[in-house]
Order: C-alpha cells, then structure tokens, then sequence
C-alpha cells in the first residue's frame, strides 16, 4: 500500500509535538465527548487553523470507540418519504452557494437531506487555513413543492454538488450518499459512479455500508484549477481519512489518498470501486423489448495488469448474479469505461449514453497481490447500477492496524493511457448452428490492422473453458483498420465457459486480451 501526503505531514506534526500534546494520555485523550459531533469538535474545532492531519488524527480517535449510529429522527414529517421530482425540486438560492461570485473557479452547492438521502452530513470550509463550519440554514434554499422545515432547525445536509468554469460553468461531481460520488470530463452527463470504500459486497451475509460523516472543503485559489476535499468515513467495521483532489478539463482527475484504522478484520474490502448501468445491449440481450438497440452507460472492465497486459472484459446483465475475480500483482491500471459513442447506438436522444463518462483508476504505488472484482446483478432496470467493479487486496486487514493507499481516477472519454494494441470495438453473441452451441463475433480495430503484411500473418487465439471452439474464421478490412473474428462455443453438458481471445502475428500480440464469460 502507498503512504499517503497526509500520513507523511502526520508524522511531521507529531514529531513536533504539535498532534501530541492535543491527544496526549490522561489529557484531552481522556476527556475525550462521547458524542459523534463532539469527538470531531475536540478533534477540529471551528475556527482553528486546518492542517489535514487533524482528518487523520479524527479518524484515529474515532476507531477507538464504538460506532455511533447515522439517525434522521429531526427530519421534518414526511421529508424521509418525499417523491423524487419533488425532492430535487429543493435547490440552493444563489445566497446558498458557496463562492459563488467569487470567479475562484468553483462554486460548491450544499444538499438538502430528504428522499433516500436522509442521513445528516457536517460540511465545514477551510478559509485562509481556518475551519468554518457551513451552517444550515432553510431561508438559503428554494423548496418549490415541499413544505420548509421550521425557522431554526439544524439539519445539516445529505452532500454537496460541486460547479466548476468561470464563463460557462457545468456540474462537475456531486457527493451525496455513504461514500458515493460522481464525476465527469467537459462536455460529458453523468454517469458512473464511484465509492471510497466498498466492504464485503455480494456476499450472503450481507454488505457493510462505510458514510462519509463530514467534509472539509478548501476554499480554491482563484485560476488555481484545483478543488481539495477532505472526508471523515465511518463504518461498523472501520474508520477514515479521504483526501481527494479534483481538477476538471477534458480528462477530469481525482486523485483520492485514503488512511484507514481497522475497528474489527477486513477480510473482505474493496478499493477504485466503481458502478455502473448495464441493461441490454448486442453483447448480452436477455430478450429484453425495447426500441432502444442498447441501453447501458458501460460496456465493459479494462485492465493494465501488473506485467503490462492489456485485458477487456465486456460486461453482461446475466440471468443470476454472477462474480468474476481477475488475479494480479501490483496493477497498473482498471477501471469501467464506456466504449460504445455512436449515438446511432443507442437512439435515446434523452439520456444519452453515448456521453457517459469511462472510469480509469490508475493506482499509486504497489498494491501488492489481489485480484480486480467484478459483480453482475440481474436488473430489469435502466436506474439499477448493477455492474461493481474494484480491487480486493489478497491479504486481509487486520483489526487494530493503519492502512494508506493512493489513487488516480479519470473520468473520461477513453483512459489516459491506451492499448498500443488493436482493441475490441464490437462483440456480438447469437445462437449456433446446433442446439447448444452459441455464436460469437468480435471486432478488433487499430492503426496496424491496415498493414496488410502483418495482417496476412494474424492469427486467433481462442481458447473456451470448458468447452471447444468450432468454425473459426477471420474476415479482415484493412481499409477500414479492422479485424472480424467468428467462432462457435460448443459447451458440451457445461453450463457456463470463461473464453480468452488474441489476436497474433509471430508470437507477439496483437491485439488486447479479451475474456468473456457464457452461460447457457
């Protein structure tokens, strides 16, 4: 795991003393609120002067006691069951925005709690190196349908929505929810969404849901470019410290660095998570009637694996839940990314799929052995997130003990760094010339794939376990720079078969690595 910039100013601070005397034994340790809002507040009082170690040491103190539970019992009657369209009708007013007006390149817009965001989260600014705590106040929003709660509640807020641009600014990324946020590059809707902590997901004995309990958000230097926030995360199980550093253009980055203090063992913890929407699509249909020839916002899971394969997992919305865990060591890269932009794809002039963002986690140090996870849900629903992805470390994390890890995401078009290789474009699946038997056909586009010596020396490798591969055929179009590759899966009495495919010349590759997974 990378040691993050805040454990490292830690360390400095506690050197000096500056942490130590704060929290010193039988001082302000043990004098120490026993409630949630207290802690915090003898930990990073208002006013004070910020560093971002106080986050760490917060986070710290926190693991040493038990959860206090999330509670909504001050919402006002009827908010927590409140109709989405009338939910999102309760906007900001432009007194409500922070920085508005400021042309500091931001503007950070506070979230009312209500609908199925009904858990109450501290927003707090950091101003000339000082803590300010945003107050709630229900004058500075317009609630359209929605009755406004009484003149002095507290209600604090459900997350915040984050502007970014002078001229034209556009949504950029919205915190709201546990650990969720999303993001996204110019010119792009939202899609994707992405988690700081994902714990024990798709196993029976049931999901841990880590929330982020308080942000600290610093005021941006004008044409600086770059918004930093920093998150306090809580779970049953485990206790945090988020930095994330965001800077828009046409590839979004956010760099997140992440100390974690176990309450109990993580056997079971996710890192880089992503979610995303697949319904239907010529990869995996399930016999789905809609107009629309497609409908999902990802296409699949790339990978960059630690000895510089290059991988492509084409995601389904399988018929049962379904778990695919690819090994590797110190990855260099994973994510979900959308690869379908034609718009003739989709035909949904409304939500426009072909505009949602690809997710690229790019991780910072070594992550040792572990394994990218993908889950598949079943969904008849286009507003499930029903594809996960992550990177689950191999070892546990043992109760009592303090992990960092760094990362980079891009929200984007297609990831930064590129298959120097022929990638999949197409892949479309349909019944066999006999019973069981199921018909595939992929298309691999690239620069070199208009060389018509080398194409003349291609060759496929396909390999299907269990199961044998029948009717291979190559349909080459140079002018177009692409590769058509046609096979039959024979599964024999399996039920389901991992297929692996490559394209070749002289023993080198091609092509990336597509794997694909069938089940009849």
């Amino acid at each position: 795991m990378s040691k993050s910039l805040n454990r490292r100013r830690f360390l400095s601070l506690a050197a000096t003393g500056a942490i130590a005397q704060r929290f010193a034994v039988g001082t302000a340790a043990a004098q120490a609120p026993t409630t949630w809002a207290g802690l915090v507040q003898s930990v990073i009082a208002e006013g004070q002067r910020f560093d971002p170690a106080l986050v760490v040491e917060a986070a710290r103190v926190l693991s040493r006691r038990p959860m206090v539970p999330l509670v909504a019992t001050d919402l006002p009657e009827g908010y927590a069951t409140l109709p989405y369209d009338q939910y999102v009708g309760i906007r900001a007013q432009p007194s409500g925005m922070i920085w508005a007006g400021e042309n500091r390149g931001f503007t950070v817009e506070p979230l009312h709690r209500g609908y199925v965001f009904s858990a109450p989260v501290s927003l707090f600014t950091v101003e000339d190196e000082v803590v300010r705590r945003v107050a709630f106040d229900p004058g500075k929003f317009n609630y359209g349908r929605v009755t406004p709660p009484p003149a002095g509640a507290d209600l604090q807020f459900s997350g915040f929505r984050v502007s970014a641009g002078l001229e034209r600014p556009y949504e950029l990324a919205l915190f709201q929810g546990a650990t969720f946020f999303r993001s996204l590059a110019r010119g792009q809707n939202f899609g994707a969404m992405a988690r700081a902590l994902i714990l024990r997901p798709g196993e029976t004995r049931g999901e841990e849901i880590p929330f982020f309990r308080a942000y600290w958000i610093e005021r941006p230097s004008p044409a600086a470019g770059v918004l930093i926030i920093h998150a306090l995360l809580d779970s049953e199980s485990v206790t945090g410290a988020v930095r994330m550093t965001l800077r828009p253009g046409d590839v979004t980055f956010i760099d997140v660095e992440m100390t974690l203090f176990a309450r109990a063992n993580l056997d079971h913890v996710g890192f880089g998570c992503v979610m995303g929407t697949y319904l239907s699509g010529p990869q995996s249909r399930r016999g789905f009637d809609d107009l629309r020839p497609a409908v999902h916002e990802i296409s699949g899971v790339q990978m960059l694996t630690g000895n510089g394969e290059w991988i492509y997992r084409p995601v389904s919305n399988p018929a049962n839940l379904q778990v695919s865990s690819f090994q590797d060591s110190n990855p260099r890269g994973f994510g979900l990314v959308q690869r379908e932009r034609d718009p003739n794809a989709f035909v949904d002039d409304d939500q426009r799929f072909e505009l949602r963002p690809s997710v690229w986690m790019e991780p910072l140090g070594e992550w040792g052995p572990g394994s990218v996870q993908l889950i598949e849900i079943p969904s008849e629903s286009e507003l499930n997130d029903n594809i996960i992805s992550y990177w689950r470390p191999r070892q546990p994390i043992p109760a009592g003990s303090e992990t960092t890890i760094a990362y980079r995401q891009a929200w984007c078009w297609q990831p930064p760094e590129r298959p120097p290789l022929a990638t999949a474009t197409r892949l479309r699946q349909g019944r066999g010339s006999q019973a069981r038997r199921r018909r595939f056909l992929v298309d691999f586009t690239g620069e070199r794939l208009g060389d018509p010596a080398l194409v003349a020396a291609i060759r496929a490798n396909v390999t299907a376990t269990p199961g044998t591969i029948q009717n291979l055929r190559l349909w080459p179009f140079p002018e177009r720079r692409t590769m058509r590759v046609a096979f039959e899966v024979d599964p024999g009495s399996e039920t389901l078969s991992e297929l692996r495919l490559v394209l070749d010349a002289g023993g080198q590759p091609v092509s990336e690595t597509l794997l694909n997974r069938w089940t009849w």
